[in-house]
Protein backbone atom coordinates (compact mmCIF):
# COMPACT_ATOMS: atom_id res chain seq x y z
CA UNK A 1 0.00 0.00 0.00
CA UNK A 2 1.12 3.51 -0.86
CA UNK A 3 2.29 5.39 2.02
CA UNK A 4 0.52 9.10 2.31
CA UNK A 5 3.39 11.80 2.60
CA UNK A 6 4.04 13.65 5.49
CA UNK A 7 3.29 16.53 5.77
CA UNK A 8 5.36 19.27 8.16
CA UNK A 9 5.19 19.96 11.21
CA UNK A 10 4.43 16.67 11.80
CA UNK A 11 6.05 13.71 14.03
CA UNK A 12 5.55 9.82 13.39
CA UNK A 13 3.14 10.56 10.59
CA UNK A 14 1.05 12.02 13.12
CA UNK A 15 -0.56 15.55 11.60
CA UNK A 16 -0.32 18.43 14.16
CA UNK A 17 -3.12 20.44 15.09
CA UNK A 18 -1.61 23.14 13.72
CA UNK A 19 -0.50 21.38 10.65
CA UNK A 20 -3.72 18.97 10.27
CA UNK A 21 -5.51 18.14 6.83
CA UNK A 22 -8.20 16.61 5.47
CA UNK A 23 -8.50 12.99 3.84
CA UNK A 24 -8.71 15.12 0.63
CA UNK A 25 -6.18 17.08 1.52
CA UNK A 26 -3.35 16.01 3.78
CA UNK A 27 -1.35 19.16 3.24
CA UNK A 28 -3.87 22.04 4.11
CA UNK A 29 -2.22 23.14 7.05
CA UNK A 30 1.45 23.26 5.05
CA UNK A 31 -0.04 25.93 2.88
CA UNK A 32 1.59 29.52 2.52
CA UNK A 33 -1.17 32.24 4.41
CA UNK A 34 -1.26 33.75 0.93
CA UNK A 35 -3.17 30.54 -0.48
CA UNK A 36 -6.35 31.19 1.11
CA UNK A 37 -6.82 34.29 -0.75
CA UNK A 38 -6.55 32.25 -4.54
CA UNK A 39 -10.03 32.38 -5.88
CA UNK A 40 -11.17 30.15 -9.30
CA UNK A 41 -11.93 32.89 -12.01
CA UNK A 42 -15.85 33.15 -12.95
CA UNK A 43 -14.85 33.02 -16.62
CA UNK A 44 -12.70 30.01 -16.27
CA UNK A 45 -15.01 28.30 -14.63
CA UNK A 46 -17.55 28.84 -17.52
CA UNK A 47 -15.33 27.82 -20.35
CA UNK A 48 -16.34 23.66 -19.76
CA UNK A 49 -19.95 24.54 -20.55
CA UNK A 50 -19.13 27.79 -23.16
CA UNK A 51 -17.09 25.90 -25.32
CA UNK A 52 -19.73 23.50 -25.94
CA UNK A 53 -21.11 23.84 -29.46
CA UNK A 54 -25.18 24.17 -28.67
CA UNK A 55 -24.04 27.19 -26.01
CA UNK A 56 -23.93 30.54 -27.35
CA UNK A 57 -21.15 31.95 -25.18
CA UNK A 58 -21.38 35.82 -25.22
CA UNK A 59 -19.30 35.18 -22.27
CA UNK A 60 -15.30 34.74 -22.97
CA UNK A 61 -12.57 36.78 -24.52
CA UNK A 62 -11.73 35.46 -27.34
CA UNK A 63 -10.07 36.44 -30.41
CA UNK A 64 -12.18 35.50 -33.92
CA UNK A 65 -8.97 33.22 -34.80
CA UNK A 66 -10.50 32.43 -38.64
CA UNK A 67 -9.84 36.26 -39.26
CA UNK A 68 -6.08 35.57 -39.28
CA UNK A 69 -4.11 33.93 -42.85
CA UNK A 70 -3.45 30.42 -40.94
CA UNK A 71 -1.55 29.64 -44.91
CA UNK A 72 0.34 32.58 -44.29
CA UNK A 73 1.15 31.47 -40.80
CA UNK A 74 1.98 28.13 -41.54
CA UNK A 75 5.38 30.14 -44.10
CA UNK A 76 5.76 31.51 -41.36
CA UNK A 77 6.26 28.59 -39.17
CA UNK A 78 8.64 26.92 -41.52
CA UNK A 79 10.60 29.81 -42.33
CA UNK A 80 11.55 30.24 -38.60
CA UNK A 81 12.62 26.39 -38.06
CA UNK A 82 14.14 26.06 -41.25
CA UNK A 83 16.20 29.35 -40.84
CA UNK A 84 16.66 29.89 -37.21
CA UNK A 85 15.23 26.68 -35.50
CA UNK A 86 18.80 25.89 -33.35
CA UNK A 87 18.06 29.89 -31.82
CA UNK A 88 14.24 29.19 -31.86
CA UNK A 89 14.52 25.88 -29.97
CA UNK A 90 17.12 27.03 -27.00
CA UNK A 91 17.11 29.43 -24.10
CA UNK A 92 17.34 33.26 -24.78
CA UNK A 93 17.31 36.19 -22.87
CA UNK A 94 15.57 37.14 -19.56
CA UNK A 95 13.99 39.86 -21.18
CA UNK A 96 13.39 38.52 -24.23
CA UNK A 97 14.85 39.21 -27.97
CA UNK A 98 16.50 42.27 -28.57
CA UNK A 99 14.36 42.27 -32.47
CA UNK A 100 11.01 42.05 -31.00
CA UNK A 101 11.97 44.10 -28.49
CA UNK A 102 12.90 46.73 -31.40
CA UNK A 103 9.73 45.89 -32.98
CA UNK A 104 7.45 46.54 -30.23
CA UNK A 105 8.57 49.74 -30.14
CA UNK A 106 7.11 50.51 -33.34
CA UNK A 107 3.25 48.52 -32.29
CA UNK A 108 3.63 51.24 -29.21
CA UNK A 109 4.47 54.21 -31.42
CA UNK A 110 1.03 54.05 -32.38
CA UNK A 111 -0.25 55.36 -29.52
CA UNK A 112 2.56 57.85 -29.23
CA UNK A 113 4.88 56.24 -27.06
CA UNK A 114 8.54 56.84 -27.64
CA UNK A 115 11.01 54.07 -25.45
CA UNK A 116 13.77 52.29 -26.12
CA UNK A 117 14.23 48.69 -26.62
CA UNK A 118 15.85 48.08 -23.26
CA UNK A 119 12.75 49.69 -21.59
CA UNK A 120 11.32 46.49 -22.90
CA UNK A 121 10.73 43.11 -20.84
CA UNK A 122 8.67 40.48 -23.02
CA UNK A 123 6.76 38.25 -20.89
CA UNK A 124 4.95 35.06 -21.26
CA UNK A 125 1.58 36.92 -22.09
CA UNK A 126 0.64 40.38 -20.70
CA UNK A 127 -0.87 38.40 -17.41
CA UNK A 128 2.62 37.25 -16.09
CA UNK A 129 3.66 41.20 -16.59
CA UNK A 130 0.25 42.13 -14.75
CA UNK A 131 1.93 39.08 -11.78
CA UNK A 132 5.63 40.26 -12.17
CA UNK A 133 4.87 43.75 -11.52
CA UNK A 134 2.46 42.88 -8.22
CA UNK A 135 5.13 40.72 -7.26
CA UNK A 136 7.76 43.25 -7.22
CA UNK A 137 5.69 46.48 -5.59
CA UNK A 138 3.13 44.58 -2.99
CA UNK A 139 3.26 43.51 0.43
CA UNK A 140 0.25 41.72 2.05
CA UNK A 141 -2.01 44.58 3.15
CA UNK A 142 -0.51 47.06 0.38
CA UNK A 143 -3.47 49.14 -1.29
CA UNK A 144 -4.40 48.67 -5.02
CA UNK A 145 -6.73 51.30 -6.44
CA UNK A 146 -8.31 49.67 -9.36
CA UNK A 147 -11.35 51.02 -11.69
CA UNK A 148 -15.05 50.09 -10.47
CA UNK A 149 -15.55 47.19 -12.18
CA UNK A 150 -11.83 45.81 -12.88
CA UNK A 151 -10.36 43.51 -15.44
CA UNK A 152 -10.70 40.16 -13.61
CA UNK A 153 -7.46 38.75 -14.11
CA UNK A 154 -6.05 41.57 -12.14
CA UNK A 155 -8.44 41.66 -9.19
CA UNK A 156 -7.05 37.51 -8.80
CA UNK A 157 -3.39 38.44 -9.02
CA UNK A 158 -3.77 41.36 -6.48
CA UNK A 159 -6.14 38.85 -4.19
CA UNK A 160 -3.35 36.73 -4.44
CA UNK A 161 -0.24 38.80 -3.38
CA UNK A 162 -2.62 40.07 -0.67
CA UNK A 163 -3.41 43.52 -1.38
CA UNK A 164 -6.53 45.10 -0.71
CA UNK A 165 -7.99 46.00 -3.70
CA UNK A 166 -10.14 49.51 -3.12
CA UNK A 167 -12.38 50.45 -6.22
CA UNK A 168 -13.10 53.87 -7.97
CA UNK A 169 -16.30 54.51 -10.23
CA UNK A 170 -16.04 54.64 -13.72
CA UNK A 171 -18.51 56.58 -16.18
CA UNK A 172 -18.56 56.90 -19.92
CA UNK A 173 -15.57 58.96 -19.99
CA UNK A 174 -13.52 56.74 -18.07
CA UNK A 175 -11.47 56.88 -14.61
CA UNK A 176 -13.32 59.71 -12.34
CA UNK A 177 -10.73 62.21 -11.82
CA UNK A 178 -12.40 63.30 -8.31
CA UNK A 179 -13.39 60.22 -7.08
CA UNK A 180 -9.72 58.77 -7.73
CA UNK A 181 -8.27 61.76 -5.83
CA UNK A 182 -11.21 61.74 -2.96
CA UNK A 183 -9.99 58.28 -2.69
CA UNK A 184 -6.50 58.55 -2.61
CA UNK A 185 -6.82 61.38 0.04
CA UNK A 186 -9.12 59.48 2.28
CA UNK A 187 -6.59 56.58 1.99
CA UNK A 188 -3.86 59.10 2.56
CA UNK A 189 -5.36 60.63 5.83
CA UNK A 190 -5.63 56.92 7.55
CA UNK A 191 -2.53 56.07 6.77
CA UNK A 192 -2.85 53.50 4.36
CA UNK A 193 0.28 52.65 1.11
CA UNK A 194 -1.11 52.39 -2.12
CA UNK A 195 1.48 51.08 -4.17
CA UNK A 196 -0.97 50.69 -7.74
CA UNK A 197 -3.20 52.76 -9.63
CA UNK A 198 -4.49 49.95 -11.98
CA UNK A 199 -6.27 51.12 -15.28
CA UNK A 200 -7.46 49.38 -18.52
CA UNK A 201 -7.78 53.35 -20.50
CA UNK A 202 -8.88 51.61 -23.81
CA UNK A 203 -11.86 49.85 -24.12
CA UNK A 204 -12.47 48.45 -21.01
CA UNK A 205 -12.95 44.91 -19.66
CA UNK A 206 -15.63 44.88 -18.80
CA UNK A 207 -16.91 48.09 -19.11
CA UNK A 208 -16.14 48.88 -22.79
CA UNK A 209 -15.32 52.88 -22.63
CA UNK A 210 -12.64 54.59 -22.94
CA UNK A 211 -10.84 57.25 -20.58
CA UNK A 212 -11.11 60.43 -22.60
CA UNK A 213 -7.62 62.56 -23.82
CA UNK A 214 -8.48 65.44 -21.31
CA UNK A 215 -8.23 63.01 -17.93
CA UNK A 216 -5.60 61.34 -18.98
CA UNK A 217 -3.30 64.07 -18.05
CA UNK A 218 -5.55 64.94 -14.91
CA UNK A 219 -5.27 60.98 -13.95
CA UNK A 220 -1.36 61.10 -13.95
CA UNK A 221 -1.41 64.36 -12.12
CA UNK A 222 -3.09 63.20 -9.09
CA UNK A 223 -1.23 59.44 -8.74
CA UNK A 224 2.17 61.54 -9.00
CA UNK A 225 0.86 63.84 -6.26
CA UNK A 226 0.12 60.97 -4.39
CA UNK A 227 3.55 58.71 -5.22
CA UNK A 228 1.31 55.82 -6.90
CA UNK A 229 2.97 54.12 -9.62
CA UNK A 230 0.10 53.58 -12.36
CA UNK A 231 -0.31 50.78 -13.97
CA UNK A 232 -1.74 50.69 -17.51
CA UNK A 233 -3.28 47.87 -19.27
CA UNK A 234 -3.51 48.10 -22.84
CA UNK A 235 -4.39 45.10 -24.79
CA UNK A 236 -7.56 46.92 -26.85
CA UNK A 237 -5.89 49.75 -27.48
CA UNK A 238 -5.14 49.24 -31.36
CA UNK A 239 -9.09 47.84 -31.94
CA UNK A 240 -10.57 51.19 -31.87
CA UNK A 241 -13.64 50.63 -34.89
CA UNK A 242 -13.74 54.39 -36.14
CA UNK A 243 -11.07 56.47 -34.38
CA UNK A 244 -7.15 56.47 -34.24
CA UNK A 245 -5.74 54.77 -31.06
CA UNK A 246 -5.63 57.94 -28.19
CA UNK A 247 -2.05 58.85 -26.78
CA UNK A 248 -1.05 56.19 -23.86
CA UNK A 249 -0.38 57.08 -20.36
CA UNK A 250 2.59 56.01 -20.57
CA UNK A 251 3.36 58.47 -23.53
CA UNK A 252 2.69 61.39 -20.90
CA UNK A 253 4.77 60.34 -18.19
CA UNK A 254 8.07 57.58 -18.55
CA UNK A 255 8.69 57.58 -15.10
CA UNK A 256 5.42 57.13 -13.28
CA UNK A 257 3.61 54.74 -15.55
CA UNK A 258 4.25 51.15 -16.11
CA UNK A 259 2.89 50.08 -19.47
CA UNK A 260 1.52 46.59 -20.23
CA UNK A 261 1.19 45.18 -23.69
CA UNK A 262 0.22 42.12 -25.48
CA UNK A 263 -0.10 40.13 -29.50
CA UNK A 264 -3.12 38.37 -28.19
CA UNK A 265 -5.74 40.14 -29.18
CA UNK A 266 -4.43 41.97 -32.25
CA UNK A 267 -2.81 39.09 -33.40
CA UNK A 268 -3.01 35.39 -31.26
CA UNK A 269 -3.34 34.60 -27.51
CA UNK A 270 -1.53 31.13 -28.31
CA UNK A 271 2.01 32.54 -28.45
CA UNK A 272 1.93 33.75 -24.97
CA UNK A 273 3.68 37.04 -25.77
CA UNK A 274 3.46 40.12 -23.88
CA UNK A 275 5.40 42.81 -22.35
CA UNK A 276 6.07 45.34 -20.38
CA UNK A 277 7.77 48.79 -20.26
CA UNK A 278 8.77 50.33 -17.25
CA UNK A 279 11.15 52.98 -15.86
CA UNK A 280 14.77 51.89 -15.87
CA UNK A 281 14.82 50.82 -12.13
CA UNK A 282 11.79 48.89 -12.00
CA UNK A 283 12.66 47.51 -15.49
CA UNK A 284 15.83 45.14 -13.93
CA UNK A 285 13.61 44.49 -10.81
CA UNK A 286 11.02 43.09 -13.35
CA UNK A 287 13.89 41.14 -14.94
CA UNK A 288 15.33 39.61 -12.08
CA UNK A 289 11.73 38.82 -11.16
CA UNK A 290 10.88 37.16 -14.31
CA UNK A 291 13.68 35.06 -14.16
CA UNK A 292 13.67 33.30 -11.09
CA UNK A 293 10.08 32.49 -12.23
CA UNK A 294 10.33 31.04 -15.87
CA UNK A 295 14.06 31.61 -16.67
CA UNK A 296 13.07 33.25 -20.15
CA UNK A 297 10.25 33.70 -22.66
CA UNK A 298 9.46 31.17 -24.71
CA UNK A 299 12.16 31.85 -27.68
CA UNK A 300 10.10 30.22 -30.33
CA UNK A 301 7.12 32.40 -29.56
CA UNK A 302 9.14 35.82 -30.00
CA UNK A 303 10.76 34.55 -33.09
CA UNK A 304 7.40 33.58 -34.44
CA UNK A 305 6.03 37.09 -33.92
CA UNK A 306 9.19 38.56 -34.66
CA UNK A 307 9.07 36.95 -38.33
CA UNK A 308 5.11 37.68 -38.82
CA UNK A 309 6.47 41.44 -37.48
CA UNK A 310 8.80 41.45 -40.31
CA UNK A 311 7.09 39.69 -43.27
CA UNK A 312 3.65 40.02 -43.00
CA UNK A 313 1.04 43.09 -43.06
CA UNK A 314 0.66 43.45 -39.60
CA UNK A 315 -1.16 46.66 -39.33
CA UNK A 316 -3.68 45.80 -42.32
CA UNK A 317 -4.45 42.43 -40.03
CA UNK A 318 -5.15 44.68 -36.63
CA UNK A 319 -7.30 46.74 -39.73
CA UNK A 320 -8.96 43.66 -40.83
CA UNK A 321 -9.70 43.14 -37.26
CA UNK A 322 -11.16 46.30 -36.19
CA UNK A 323 -13.63 46.08 -38.99
CA UNK A 324 -14.86 42.30 -38.11
CA UNK A 325 -15.03 42.82 -34.37
CA UNK A 326 -17.28 46.43 -35.51
CA UNK A 327 -19.59 44.10 -37.43
CA UNK A 328 -19.80 42.10 -33.73
CA UNK A 329 -20.34 45.29 -32.03
CA UNK A 330 -23.22 46.23 -34.47
CA UNK A 331 -25.23 42.54 -33.82
CA UNK A 332 -24.97 42.70 -30.65
CA UNK A 333 -26.49 46.42 -29.75
CA UNK A 334 -28.93 45.71 -32.66
CA UNK A 335 -29.85 42.50 -31.11
CA UNK A 336 -30.33 44.15 -27.20
CA UNK A 337 -32.46 46.64 -28.53
CA UNK A 338 -34.92 44.16 -30.05
CA UNK A 339 -34.84 42.17 -27.50
CA UNK A 340 -33.77 43.81 -24.27
CA UNK A 341 -35.43 47.05 -24.25
CA UNK A 342 -35.65 47.32 -20.23
CA UNK A 343 -31.64 46.38 -19.77
CA UNK A 344 -29.43 49.07 -20.15
CA UNK A 345 -25.66 49.38 -22.10
CA UNK A 346 -23.06 51.37 -23.28
CA UNK A 347 -21.98 51.37 -26.79
CA UNK A 348 -18.12 50.59 -27.01
CA UNK A 349 -16.27 52.25 -29.88
CA UNK A 350 -13.50 49.69 -29.96
CA UNK A 351 -12.41 46.09 -28.07
CA UNK A 352 -14.15 43.40 -27.09
CA UNK A 353 -17.42 44.03 -24.81
CA UNK A 354 -20.49 45.75 -23.72
CA UNK A 355 -21.83 46.11 -20.10
CA UNK A 356 -25.31 45.14 -19.49
CA UNK A 357 -27.25 46.52 -16.34
CA UNK A 358 -30.35 44.41 -15.73
CA UNK A 359 -33.93 45.46 -15.30
CA UNK A 360 -34.45 45.94 -11.79
CA UNK A 361 -34.14 43.48 -9.30
CA UNK A 362 -32.70 40.91 -11.10
CA UNK A 363 -29.10 38.91 -10.34
CA UNK A 364 -26.71 38.15 -12.70
CA UNK A 365 -25.02 35.50 -10.61
CA UNK A 366 -28.27 33.76 -9.56
CA UNK A 367 -29.55 33.84 -13.09
CA UNK A 368 -26.73 32.23 -14.72
CA UNK A 369 -27.43 28.52 -14.41
CA UNK A 370 -30.92 29.07 -16.27
CA UNK A 371 -29.25 30.85 -18.78
CA UNK A 372 -26.85 28.15 -19.53
CA UNK A 373 -29.80 25.61 -18.97
CA UNK A 374 -31.19 27.88 -22.19
CA UNK A 375 -27.69 27.39 -23.88
CA UNK A 376 -26.14 31.20 -23.72
CA UNK A 377 -23.68 32.19 -21.56
CA UNK A 378 -22.36 35.13 -20.14
CA UNK A 379 -19.71 36.73 -17.04
CA UNK A 380 -22.08 38.03 -14.13
CA UNK A 381 -20.79 41.59 -13.14
CA UNK A 382 -19.53 40.44 -9.50
CA UNK A 383 -16.54 38.83 -11.24
CA UNK A 384 -15.16 42.06 -11.51
CA UNK A 385 -15.64 43.50 -8.12
CA UNK A 386 -13.32 42.87 -5.40
CA UNK A 387 -16.13 43.08 -2.83
CA UNK A 388 -18.51 40.77 -4.88
CA UNK A 389 -20.51 43.50 -5.95
CA UNK A 390 -22.07 44.20 -9.64
CA UNK A 391 -25.16 40.99 -9.34
CA UNK A 392 -26.96 43.96 -11.32
CA UNK A 393 -24.83 43.66 -14.30
CA UNK A 394 -23.65 41.14 -16.79
CA UNK A 395 -20.72 41.37 -19.49
CA UNK A 396 -21.53 40.51 -23.05
CA UNK A 397 -18.46 39.36 -25.27
CA UNK A 398 -18.82 39.92 -28.72
CA UNK A 399 -15.39 39.14 -30.07
CA UNK A 400 -16.03 35.25 -31.05
CA UNK A 401 -19.29 34.24 -32.01
CA UNK A 402 -20.54 34.95 -35.23
CA UNK A 403 -23.30 38.32 -35.72
CA UNK A 404 -25.48 35.43 -36.56
CA UNK A 405 -24.67 33.53 -33.25
CA UNK A 406 -24.59 36.73 -31.67
CA UNK A 407 -27.87 37.64 -32.35
CA UNK A 408 -29.26 34.37 -31.41
CA UNK A 409 -27.52 34.31 -27.97
CA UNK A 410 -29.55 37.70 -27.33
CA UNK A 411 -32.48 36.22 -28.08
CA UNK A 412 -32.00 33.11 -25.37
CA UNK A 413 -30.85 35.56 -22.92
CA UNK A 414 -33.86 37.62 -23.20
CA UNK A 415 -35.92 34.72 -22.52
CA UNK A 416 -33.86 33.71 -19.38
CA UNK A 417 -34.59 37.12 -18.24
CA UNK A 418 -38.29 37.28 -19.30
CA UNK A 419 -38.43 34.11 -17.21
CA UNK A 420 -36.07 35.46 -14.25
CA UNK A 421 -38.53 38.80 -14.00
CA UNK A 422 -41.64 36.29 -13.89
CA UNK A 423 -39.54 34.84 -10.58
CA UNK A 424 -38.85 38.20 -8.80
CA UNK A 425 -42.43 39.49 -9.32
CA UNK A 426 -43.56 35.99 -7.58
CA UNK A 427 -41.12 35.53 -4.86
CA UNK A 428 -39.48 39.54 -4.68
CA UNK A 429 -35.77 40.98 -5.70
CA UNK A 430 -33.59 38.00 -7.08
CA UNK A 431 -36.36 35.26 -6.75
CA UNK A 432 -36.25 35.58 -3.17
CA UNK A 433 -32.49 34.52 -2.97
CA UNK A 434 -30.24 36.86 -0.98
CA UNK A 435 -27.90 38.45 -3.62
CA UNK A 436 -30.61 40.09 -5.43
CA UNK A 437 -29.78 43.65 -3.36
CA UNK A 438 -25.94 44.19 -4.19
CA UNK A 439 -25.67 46.99 -5.84
CA UNK A 440 -23.03 48.59 -7.89
CA UNK A 441 -21.44 51.58 -8.02
CA UNK A 442 -21.25 51.89 -12.10
CA UNK A 443 -23.32 54.68 -13.25
CA UNK A 444 -26.41 54.68 -15.19
CA UNK A 445 -24.41 55.52 -18.32
CA UNK A 446 -23.62 51.82 -18.27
Amino acid sequence: MTQQPMPRGTTSGTPTSSAAGTRLDPWLGSYAERTHGMRSSEIRALFAVANRPEVVSLAGGMPFLDGLPLDVLSDVAARVVAERGLQALQYGSGQGDQALREQILDVMALEGIEAHPDDVVVTTGSQQALDLVTRVFVDPGDVVVAEAPSYVGALGVFRAYQADVVHVPLDEHGLVPEALEETLGALAAAGRRVKLLYTVPNFHNPAGVSMTPERRPRILEIARRYGVLVLEDNPYGLLGFDREPWPALRSLDDDGVVYLGSFSKTFAPGYRVGWAVAPHAVREKLVLASESAILCPSNAAQISISTYLATCDWRGQIKSYRELYRERRDAMISALTEHLPDATWNVPDGGFYTWVRLPAGLDAKDMLPRAVTARVAYVPGTAFYYDGAGADHMRLSYCYPTPERIREGVRRLAGVVAGERELVELFGTGGGRARGDVQTPAPDAF
